[in-house]
């Protein structure tokens, strides 16, 4: 276990998410499972506690502390990808998952943790500065899942 971890509160299925991302993402791995050792209010002797993984690199523990605590957009997981085919495979991934779109390059998975999927070619952009970064954040603003294309050729003017 890495000494710094980002720990992701979930009602009851910190398995579950866990285990979808490591299928979802490359560099991605489960890792221990812990479960409860006797019954505990709000669970049972046997039920999963923690569950630590790594999703895309990053090294997390999914606990399951019940509905106290909901997710929020003020944490998300920033995915930098290569290409059109790269993000469409994410975006479809978490969306067609029982998550729901949101603007410009955002989308929520089903257990409310927030994803921002973003392609290289937008971050070149906007880095680049001047016109070429206006134009291409004008046109992300009108975006849910990002465009390759329209972002290059905004780049272009």
């Amino acid at each position: 276990m890495p000494k710094n971890t980002i720990c992701l509160w979930f009602d009851k299925d910190a398995e579950a998410a866990a285990r979808f991302y490591t299928a979802t993402f490359p560099d991605s791995r489960m890792g221990a499972i812990l479960r409860a050792p006797a019954d505990f209010p709000g669970g049972k002797k046997g039920d999963v506690l923690t569950v630590e993984f790594v999703v895309a690199g990053v090294a997390c523990v999914g606990l399951n502390g019940g509905p106290v605590f909901q997710h929020n957009e003020a944490f998300s997981f920033q995915i930098s990808t290569e290409d059109q085919e790269e993000t469409d495979r994410y975006w479809n991934a978490i969306v067609g998952n029982g998550g729901q779109e949101s603007a410009c390059g955002w989308c929520k998975d089903r257990w409310g943790i927030s994803w921002q999927i973003t392609p290289r070619v937008l971050t070149e952009a906007l880095a680049a500065g001047g016109d070429e970064a206006r134009r291409a954040f004008e046109a992300m603003l009108s975006m849910q899942k990002i465009d390759v294309a329209k972002i290059e050729a905004a780049r272009r003017g």
